[in-house]
């Protein structure tokens, strides 16, 4: 008996991000979430923001508030305290990640604790199923040293922050959308396949160098700051680096298939229930 041959993913298209600021200023780039790609089920948006000025990151992110969705902090460099109006406060680092579960209702902040250096990382929004968009909120933060490292190859290191990879999980549990998150480094000339459920949705965005995505025989190249769209056919995920080291997150996570209705910090299935949210943030109910 022979095992089943896995068939690499294709790039389906692949987009740029677009300059942009929010918060309170504070300079990013949007890669999901602007126009030529609005969403990919479940994921709603994608920031990366990078930059050593001050002045592009300092105004940080004030009290704003969240209903019906997932946000996903991962720092690559600098430091970034959070708050919330449950008194609950912690301070993201190097190599660290927090997944925080907005469910009915918070209001939190993102500010710099740091005034000069390098600021660097990205955050994702992940949608919630309507069963579970008016969940109690919570959170998860997880430090550098609780990500495991894996090297599935020669020259490949691979931080599992959610899924599975050679049989280690990643610290992120109990999210309805099963997500895969890893942070792939390649050593120029390294090649690397890692498994992807099929069921899932899925993206690969290049930050560092350029690389190669999907079967040998077709793979689309991409460069730093390229987002690499997945076609849905496909257990996994074939990257090869060239002549220099490159950098990407992979990211996949079960599509929901519900109606989404969206108004900046809100994410609901309908447009009355964005009218609810606003009532229930005005009348301070989060």
């Amino acid at each position: 008996m022979t095992a089943t041959a896995l068939t690499s993913r294709r790039v389906a298209r692949v987009v740029r991000g677009q300059p942009t600021s929010d918060g309170a200023g504070v300079k990013l780039t949007r890669v999901i979430g602007q126009r030529d790609l609005d969403m990919l089920d479940p994921f709603l948006m994608l920031d990366e923001f990078r930059s050593d000025q001050a002045g592009d990151y300092l105004a940080g992110f004030p009290d704003h508030p969240h209903r019906g969705f997932e946000t996903v902090t991962y720092m690559l460099a600098g430091r970034m305290r959070h708050g919330d109006n449950q008194g609950n406060s912690g301070l993201l680092t190097p190599g660290s990640m927090q997944w925080m579960t907005a469910g009915r209702g918070i209001v939190h902040s993102e500010m710099p604790e740091q005034e000069d250096g390098l600021m660097w990382g990205f955050q994702l929004w992940v949608n919630l199923p309507a069963s579970d968009k008016m969940t109690a909120p919570r959170y998860q933060d997880i430090a550098p040293e609780r990500i495991p490292q894996v090297q599935p190859a020669d020259g490949v290191r691979v931080r599992v922050l959610a899924g599975e990879l050679d049989g280690v999980r990643g610290p992120v549990s109990g999210i309805a959308t099963a997500p895969v998150y890893f942070d792939v480094e390649l050593a120029a000339g390294a090649r690397v396949a890692l498994p992807l459920p099929p069921t899932h949705n899925a993206f690969a965005y290049v930050y560092g160098g350029h690389a190669q995505l999907g079967p040998e025989e077709a793979p689309t190249p991409l460069r730093r700051g390229d987002l690499g769209v997945l076609e849905r056919n496909g257990d996994e995920l074939v990257i090869a680096a060239g002549g220099e080291p490159a950098r990407l997150i992979v990211v996949a996570g079960r599509p929901l298939g519900e109606p989404v209705a969206k108004y900046g910090p809100f994410v609901m299935n309908t447009p009355e229930q964005i009218m609810e949210a606003i009532r229930d943030y005005q009348a301070g109910k989060f």
